[in-house]
């Protein structure tokens, strides 16, 4: 059994290969596929996911069963994979040839239809992605771009913007100040003269 387990059936360099060419393959696959297909997922883009490991697991370990050949596979991707997060980060040509650009998807609250169809990004999920950032509607956008990640960036306008607390502040400054006059107003004597007539020289 233990012979079994650990006899690797496949040369280590082969299944070094193997795996290295599917990641690249993978890679390759989800950058063509649109900025989309790494966020927001929805019911077909799921289906592919779970579909996707069983289709490429026979070309990564080929007809090498054991324990020990499977854990070389899980080390290459690991470490294939954390050399290419830091080759991104180190070489930003590299991170925009793999991961792509921003694309800008809503303009002064009108959604580019060039653009969300080429994303394949339907308006209620741009709709619901600008209701989580705290707006209402697309028309409060003044402009939204989908990262390489997948995520929806939305800048609301001016006048669709959240208060902020230097803006309550100001608020509550000035409710204050009218609270005060209206004080005033009701301390004054109904029948007496006010300030102003007091001061008023005769006609």
């Amino acid at each position: 059994m233990w012979h079994d387990m650990l006899t690797v059936q496949l040369p280590i360099a082969e299944k070094v290969l193997r795996t290295v060419l599917v990641y690249a393959a993978m890679v390759a696959l989800f950058r063509f596929s649109g900025k989309r297909g790494l966020a927001n997922l929805n019911t077909f883009d799921f289906v592919v996911i779970f579909l996707l490991s069983n289709v490429v697991q026979n070309a990564v370990i080929g007809p090498d069963n054991s324990l020990l050949g499977g854990f070389i596979g899980a080390v290459t991707l690991v470490v294939v994979n954390a050399l290419m997060n830091r080759w991104a980060v180190a070489d930003p040509r590299v991170a925009r040839l793999l991961e792509g650009t921003p694309t800008t998807v809503i303009k002064d609250g009108s959604v580019l239809e060039g653009a969300s169809r080429r994303l394949a990004v339907r308006p209620t999920e741009l709709e619901h992605a600008v209701r989580m950032q705290n707006g209402e509607r697309i028309a409060d956008v003044a402009s939204a771009r989908l990262e390489p990640d997948g995520q929806l960036i939305v800048e609301l306008k001016a006048s669709a913007g959240n208060a902020s607390r230097a803006d309550i502040r100001r608020l509550e400054e000035r409710l204050a100040s009218v609270e005060s006059l209206l004080r005033a107003m009701a301390d004054r004597p109904s029948g007496g003269a006010s300030a102003y007539d007091e001061k008023r020289p005769p006609d």
